[in-house]
């Protein structure tokens, strides 16, 4: 796979941080961070980004194809967040990014970066080039949401992200009530 991206940045976070957590790391430090949120009174929001044409791609170019644009994806979002900002795999389809002290709006307005600069990504797979489907869900903490549902309320997001033409964009979750953001 070739992919065409020429702000990449694959090196690890500064502090030494892996950069993608595992899905039981990415879980422990969802809860970190929900606790933390707790005691200080700080915002917390997640980002979740799928890549709707895995399946198309693997059916066509191999089974190698999802996971190589899976690892690109997440090299490229490395390079448009802050450095405790982490990334996480809750599954084999799915990038978590986790905002500490990132309110609805201020997580809006990451995710609409991190959507802009997702959509230039092409791959390139048997001499095709083709754009990923990216589509972006975001959900802001609040009290007595766990890691779980923050999770649940960030994905049901990015479904609803994805349009009936395979076109992606961002979708907030509710509750809270982030707002709709315009057609991008």
């Amino acid at each position: 796979m070739a992919a065409s991206d020429p702000n990449l940045n694959s090196d690890p976070p500064a502090d030494g941080a892996p950069a993608v957590l595992s899905a039981p790391a990415l879980q422990r430090r969802l809860e970190e961070e929900i606790n933390r949120a707790g005691r200080h009174g700080t915002s917390l929001s997640c980002l979740l980004v799928t890549i709707g044409n895995l399946d198309e791609l693997s059916r066509e170019h191999g089974g190698d194809l999802p996971e190589q644009a899976l690892a690109y994806v997440a090299a490229a979002l490395q390079r448009q967040l802050r450095r405790f900002d982490r990334i996480g795999r809750p599954s084999d389809r799915e990038l978590v990014v986790v905002l500490p002290g990132a309110d609805g709006p201020r997580g809006e307005i990451v995710a609409r970066r991190v959507l802009d600069r997702l959509r230039t990504i092409k791959v390139e797979a048997d001499g095709t080039r083709r754009p990923l489907h990216i589509s972006v869900g975001l959900a802001a903490w609040r009290d007595a949401l766990s890691g779980e549902d923050l999770l649940a309320h960030t994905r049901a997001a990015a479904r609803r992200g994805i349009g009936p033409d395979a076109s992606s964009g961002i979708e907030t979750a509710s509750p809270p009530a982030l707002g709709r953001p315009g057609a991008s």
